[in-house]
Formats: structure tokens, C-alpha cells, sequence
């Protein structure tokens, strides 16, 4: 797999835990976590955990990133903001159409397929394993202050400077040619 690492060119952060139901760590996505264009595909957002934030920590925001798709900027999948620091998971289909399983206050932004909801893997046929960088970031702010129709990569710009750890689980897909 590309060595391409999201956050070598941010700011150094913390690390705590993020772990799943759903998924392990370095294992391939179920199938349920696949796009629904693909065979067993549903779109159903991980189920998450998460432990042993930095002191400080005033809110949180979780997001699902492909850096490995073909794209030159890679694929966000999801993008949460704004989740309370008394929130430690979200359970599994919280990033459905609705956002109804979501922490009050806290919200979807559209990601690159542009819906506000989760969308499941999708790598090309034949492009070989994709890595699936499902991140909590712990911040340092209450709320982001992002517009709810802002895109992954300002939520991004934005957390850069008040991020104070990084919850990071990878999940794996591959489709065959």
C-alpha cells in the first residue's frame, strides 16, 4: 500500500483510542460498509468508541478518509463536527440520511460525493487495497464554528490549529477486478 499519510504535514497531536464493533483495526470493511452502488453495499456508518482524550478537550469531530483513491486529494467519507466532549461513541448508522443518532448539536458535512451523510467504500475495480482512515480529533474549542454545508477539507483547515489528539483506526477495501 502508498506510504501517503494524511497527517504527516499537521500539526503533531496526542494520540488516544478509537476502537469499533463494526471493525478492527487494519481489518477489511464488512460489506455493510461498502457504497450501496457495490454488491452488499449499504452505506451504514462504523459503529465508535473512543478513550483517553487529552485533558482540555472541549468537543470532538470524527471523519472517514480514503487517502489511496485515485483522485490526487483522495476521498473524505464522512465528516462529523462538533460532538460533545461528555460524547465517548457514536453507535453503528449514525451517519444515515437523518443525522438523528448524532449527539445533539453535533452535525454531517458533505463529503465528496456532496451528502451530508456517510457513504461506504467504493474503490475502483482492480486498483488494488484502499486504506479508510477513520480519525476522532479531539479539539480544544466547543464548536468549530464550520458551516454545515462546508466541505471535509476546511473542517480540516479548521481543526489544524485546535486539534489536541488523534483517535486513529484503519479499516481496508478492495474491489476485484
Amino acid at each position: 500500500m502508498p506510504a501517503n499519510d494524511p497527517f504527516a504535514r499537521l500539526p503533531q497531536a496526542v494520540s488516544f483510542t478509537v476502537t469499533s464493533t463494526t471493525v478492527a483495526d487494519g481489518a477489511a470493511w464488512p460489506p455493510e460498509q461498502y457504497s450501496s452502488g457495490l454488491p452488499g453495499g449499504k452505506d451504514i456508518s462504523p459503529q465508535l468508541s473512543w478513550s483517553g482524550a487529552p485533558d482540555g478537550t472541549m468537543s470532538y469531530a470524527v471523519t472517514v478518509y480514503d487517502p489511496d483513491a485515485p483522485t490526487g486529494s483522495g476521498f473524505w467519507h464522512w465528516a462529523v463536527a462538533d460532538i460533545p466532549a461528555t460524547v465517548t461513541d457514536l453507535p453503528e448508522s449514525a451517519g444515515d440520511d437523518t443525522g438523528s443518532q448524532l449527539p445533539k448539536g453535533a452535525y454531517q458535512l458533505p463529503n465528496d460525493a456532496r451528502v451530508a451523510r456517510y457513504i461506504g467504500a467504493a474503490p475502483p475495480a482492480g486498483h488494488g487495497p484502499h486504506r479508510y482512515f477513520i480519525v476522532v480529533h479531539a479539539l480544544d474549542i466547543p464548536a468549530t464554528g464550520v458551516p454545515a454545508d462546508a466541505t471535509p477539507a476546511v473542517l480540516g483547515f479548521t481543526m489544524a490549529g485546535h486539534t489536541l489528539g488523534r483517535a486513529v483506526l484503519i479499516a481496508t477495501a478492495e474491489t476485484p477486478a
